[in-house]
């Protein structure tokens, strides 16, 4: 990486009608509630990895300095991304919810990803959301 700087920049609450104004036509509108911490995370967790293979951050201490993170925050996010597909597919689009807690935490999906079998995972995931109600 060149010695150039990097601004990192993301909205993951939008505010106001003009943050609205800008979204597409067809996207679903939740004027209700808020998204679930592990939603955020994931989708950050996501977009981060994205940083990394494109080249525009050297690893995640390198991340971790940007974000102004420490680097055992970094990792911790970063777990995330070991989960299989739908499963990060299905978190990121957990809809906006108006209770104060989402049934399931971010520590819940890391324990999940430590396990590196997609198929063991997918069990432990659907375990989960069955206790949690989410089903």
């Amino acid at each position: 990486m060149q010695n150039s700087a990097v601004e990192i920049q993301f909205r993951l609450h939008p505010t106001g009608r003009a943050a609205d104004s800008r979204a597409p036509s067809d996207a679903p509108r939740s004027t209700v509630g808020r998204l679930p911490r592990i939603t955020q995370v994931m989708a950050l967790a996501i977009q981060l990895q994205d940083m990394i293979q494109r080249g525009d951050a050297r690893d995640y201490a390198d991340l971790a300095r940007l974000g102004c993170l420490t680097r055992e925050r970094m990792s911790q996010m970063m777990e995330l991304v070991w989960l299989a597909p739908e499963i990060q597919q299905e978190i990121v689009e957990f809809p906006p919810r108006a209770a104060t807690r989402f049934p399931i935490s971010e520590l819940a999906a890391r324990r999940i990803a430590a396990s590196l079998d997609w198929v063991e995972q997918r069990e432990l995931w659907r375990k989960l959301k069955q206790d949690c109600h989410l089903d």
